[in-house]
């Protein structure tokens, strides 16, 4: 039986213009279709899809981490573009940063 491959992660939004304006402007993401309730956005070998509804962010929800090989600079970069993320840790095999979108739900910056 061959490996199952992750198509999307789908974050149910009530704010959708700017979830859209989050992951495309600010993080860079390239929208690929832009449906009335639906949006999905290229994120490497995955999408990210917006769909309208109302934002369930749990205690422990779905966290979307982002590859970097320079994690310091790329935080840099996108803090500058208005998102929101805490400080850098390095550790001993990895470093990573921790942030939010627009509706809560956690994302991160990882070089691993």
């Amino acid at each position: 039986m061959p490996a199952m491959k992750m198509a999307r992660v789908i974050l149910f939004t009530a704010q959708i213009d700017a979830m859209s304006e989050f992951y495309g402007e600010v993080l860079g993401l390239r929208r690929v279709t832009n449906e009335k309730g639906w949006r999905e956005f290229a994120a490497g070998g995955t999408r990210i899809a917006l769909h309208s509804g109302s934002p369930s962010p749990g205690r422990k929800g779905p966290k979307i981490v982002f590859y970097a090989k320079d994690v310091v600079a790329l935080r840099e970069t996108l803090v500058g573009r208005g998102a929101r993320f805490g400080k850098v840790r390095q550790g001993d095999m990895f470093c990573l940063c921790d942030g939010k979108d627009p509706d809560g739900n956690p994302i991160q910056l990882s070089n691993r």
